[in-house]
């Protein structure tokens, strides 16, 4: 036995019990089609789609729901009106900054040629169309640039690095993600506090000097469903992301536990978040330049493993205080990097303390979190992903706190968790 595993081994893990939370959300879309077709038939998007025109579609890496479904749609309805769609990876230094590495991200998200329907064309040349006032060049992937007409794809959600009146959505994108590595890195250049200025003001030159028509805004709901899709025309593109951001954040999940003192976070990755884990539902700001939505501060954070859909990134890691050797030989630093030093967020590439299994990294994290009113017992919440939040587990001594929350239901009886041979958790992703 090592020194290590004497520290903890005494260390007790409460019994743990599974909750629901009922959030106040808008139903989903159910007919994606059909929606994406009301979009396309507003005069102000369809009139701006000729006979023969070559079109660019911007697609991201991020896990938005239904991404291939609505992806698909789009093309489907720049076609029947006679466009000639192709897709184009936008998606800034993702896919480890390679063409082929942005394909297979793509690929992992259900968008292949073949499902959508057109050729796809991947590259990480860029051509300079503009310049800022204070120095930073605006440049715009090649590939996109060849078309007749530039649109793009993106969900509006709060950004995990800083807060303003536009964030995540289609303007990020077409400043950023359109922009590859080497663009995404000149945005990235006086970091995220002039972040939310330059992603704007990016935008407005490549609107006045690109051939970029619209975008396509999705909005989801506490359960990670699509509830809004909108087709916005370059010049209101500024005017209802504000609006769509706003509705966005209303619909956003929270814990609704207070004085959390340990976040267990099953899985991460790019597939749930572009920061591995959003902080706006652990509460770990990764900026002075966001407030977080969440209420919950915890004072310790567990990652326990990496989603294979992340292709090894594990930008974002650095956030969590334990993780495990099971995320750790998951971890592509090559494949993590190139968004570490494009974003100049360096704690996003830092290794967390790493214990040997799962059960060690909980008790770490419980025997190590200050508890300063007086508890004997750490509060622990014990979460599939930050995308997933309506169904959790919560320690015993919490129980009391949800029987009183009318939005709360309890679905067990308090409970062990249960761990294998390995002392790794039998049920990785809570069976989420």
């Amino acid at each position: 036995m090592s020194f290590v595993d004497e520290l903890l081994n005494d260390v007790k893990i409460p019994r743990m019990v599974r909750v629901k939370q009922h959030f106040e959300s808008p139903n989903e879309i159910q007919d994606i089609d059909a929606k994406v077709h009301a979009e396309f038939s507003k005069p102000e998007i369809k009139n701006l789609i000729k006979k023969d025109m070559s079109i660019a579609v911007g697609l991201g890496s991020r896990g938005i729901a239904k991404i291939h479904l609505i992806a698909r749609a789009v093309i489907n309805e720049l076609k029947a009106l006679g466009a000639k769609p192709y897709g184009v990876p936008a998606m800034g230094s993702h896919g480890g900054a390679t063409a082929e590495g942005q394909i297979h991200v793509l690929e992992k998200l259900g968008m292949t040629e073949e499902f959508l329907g057109c050729e796809i064309r991947s590259s990480m040349e860029t051509i300079k169309v503009g310049q800022l006032p204070n120095g930073l060049e605006v440049l715009m992937d090649k590939n996109a640039m060849q078309a007749d007409g530039i649109i793009c794809i993106n969900r509006i959600k709060a950004h995990n690095a800083f807060t303003a009146p536009i964030e995540s959505g289609i303007i990020k994108m077409l400043s950023i993600g359109f922009a590859k590595q080497k663009g995404a890195d000149s945005c990235h250049t006086y970091g995220f506090g002039c972040m939310a200025n330059n992603i704007v003001e990016m935008a407005k030159v490549k609107i006045a000097n690109t051939p970029f028509l619209f975008g396509i805004g999705t909005i989801e709901n506490a359960y990670d469903q699509v509830v809004d899709i909108e087709a916005i025309p370059a010049n209101k593109l500024e005017e209802r992301e504000k609006i769509l951001l706003s509705k966005s954040k209303s619909y956003f999940p929270k814990v609704m536990f207070d004085n959390v003192d340990v976040c267990i976070v099953d899985l991460m990755g790019k597939i749930y978040s572009g920061g591995g884990m959003d902080c706006h539902v652990t509460g770990r700001a990764c900026t002075p330049f966001m407030q977080p939505i969440a209420t919950i501060r915890p004072d310790r954070i567990v990652v326990l493993d990496l989603h294979e859909k992340s292709g090894g990134n594990a930008t974002g890691m650095g956030f969590a205080d334990f993780s495990t050797q099971r995320l750790l030989d998951k971890v592509d630093f090559p494949e993590t990097y190139p968004n570490v030093l494009t974003s100049r967020l360096s704690q996003d590439g830092y290794v967390p303390v790493i214990l040997a299994n799962d059960k060690q990294a909980m008790q770490a994290a419980i025997k190590t979190c200050i508890i300063l009113d007086g508890r004997k017992e750490a509060r622990i919440i014990r979460i599939a992903n930050t995308l997933h939040i309506d169904e959790f587990y919560i320690s015993e001594n919490m129980l009391e706190d949800a029987k009183s929350n009318p939005q709360i239901e309890i679905l067990t009886k308090p409970e062990y968790i249960s761990f294998d041979d390995n002392n790794n958790v039998t049920d990785i992703g809570i069976g989420m």
